[in-house]
Order: C-alpha cells, then sequence, then structure tokens
C-alpha cells in the first residue's frame, strides 16, 4: 500500500486488540519519526508497552486496549502546531501501509505522561496518536462535499480535483472538517478555521493535499 492509497483506507479507529506492534514495525516507525524530527525541528517520540500519554477519558471510554502511541511534541514557536499536524499525519497514513491502525488523540491526552518518555523537557506536548491494530479497520465519517471546502480561479486542473479529494479524508478535530483551499494557476492557498486545534488541522490537511495534487504541481501561498 503506498500512501497515496492509504488517504482512502485510513479511518479512525477507537478501539485496538492487545497485539503488540512487532520490534520491525517499531524499528520501521521510528526511523520514519527520526526522519520528520530532523526535517522539521520536532521531538515526535514512539512509545510501546504503555498508555500513560493518552487521557482517563479516553482509555476509560474509547481505548481501554491500546498500548502504543506517538507524542507529537516540539519546542514552542509560531509555527509547532503546523508542523505537528503535518508530520503526525505521515505518521498515521504511514502506519496504514504498515498494517496498523490509528487514532488521533486531540483533546483527551496526558501531556505529563507523555513528557515523561520526553529526553529534554523543553518542549510542547499537544496531542497523541494512539497506535497499534484495531479491532476493525474503523469507517468513513459524513464528509463535506468538493466544493463546499474548495474554489479554483477558471477550469480547475486534475492536480487540484485530485488534491481537494484527499483533503476531504484528513482526520480533523471534531470531524469538522473546516477548510478551504483555493487555487489560481499553480497557487494555492488553505484554511482551517480558528480555534485550539486550527494548526494541527491545517497541517493535516496540508499534508493531505500535498498527497493528492503532488507536490511538484503547486506552490502554496
Amino acid at each position: 500500500m503506498t500512501i497515496k492509497e492509504a488517504v482512502k483506507q485510513r479511518h479512525m479507529v477507537r478501539k485496538f486488540t492487545d497485539k503488540p506492534i512487532p520490534a520491525d514495525l517499531a524499528e520501521l516507525l521510528n526511523a520514519r519519526i527520526a526522519e520528520n524530527n530532523a526535517a522539521h525541528g520536532l521531538n515526535l517520540k514512539l512509545v510501546t508497552g504503555n498508555s500513560d500519554g493518552i487521557g482517563g477519558m479516553a482509555k476509560m471510554l474509547l481505548t481501554k486496549t491500546v498500548h502504543s502511541y506517538i507524542v507529537l511534541a516540539g519546542k514552542d514557536r509560531a509555527d509547532l502546531d503546523e508542523k505537528l499536524g503535518y508530520c503526525g499525519a505521515d505518521l498515521c497514513l504511514y502506519a496504514q501501509t504498515l498494517g496498523l491502525n490509528t487514532w488521533w488523540v486531540g483533546g483527551m491526552f496526558s501531556g505529563k505522561g507523555a513528557m515523561k518518555h520526553l529526553e529534554t523537557k523543553d518542549v510542547r506536548v499537544n496531542g497523541v496518536i494512539a497506535i497499534g491494530y484495531g479491532q476493525t479497520q474503523g469507517v468513513p465519517h459524513k464528509s463535506k462535499t468538493a466544493a463546499e471546502i474548495s474554489q479554483y480561479n477558471g477550469a480547475a486542473p486534475q492536480w487540484f480535483l485530485d488534491g481537494v479529494e484527499a483533503l476531504l479524508c484528513a482526520p480533523t478535530a471534531l470531524n469538522k472538517q473546516p477548510y478551504m483551499v483555493r487555487g489560481d494557476g499553480d497557487r494555492v492557498s488553505l484554511t482551517a478555521g480558528e480555534g485550539h486545534f486550527a494548526g494541527i488541522d491545517l497541517g493535516i490537511g496540508k499534508y493531505h493535499f500535498e498527497v493528492g495534487a503532488g507536490k511538484d504541481n503547486f506552490q502554496w501561498v
């Protein structure tokens, strides 16, 4: 499975089996995390055999059997949340290509629990991604239409349409899909509403749009 194929295959999974992540897959995930950390100056971390970064409410109601997660953290800066969203989206889709399932834990994570696993404490944690083998593969959620989240000046090229299609598959806080993507020639802009998770949603959206459209076909403005 490719990353592009994973965009359509990946759905939120909140209930996991007890099967641990095999060592070879953990090694692949750690390598991907290291690439993202190096490229974007983050402090992402895979935690296995532990769920202390997942908040009590999430564990009680949703993920009783999840035993691994990815910490989303980095030194605080203006674009931190966008970078966390962008790299988190990459890791969710990469995990799907490995046969794993994920759930982006937004407001129900434990920053204190997650922080214990980081080598440096001079960072901000803004979410974790539960990861493992789902009891199911999840199901698609009700989605907005392409017309509701996109505008193009003139006849939209196929790459733009493909990007919008991938964007509609992006996970967002409370499944609000707060996106508006606009295109003019090869210039594209994307907004993701307001609120605490707006930066995260923006990063997730940019990653998904790039996967669908192809990064070489346009430039962000």
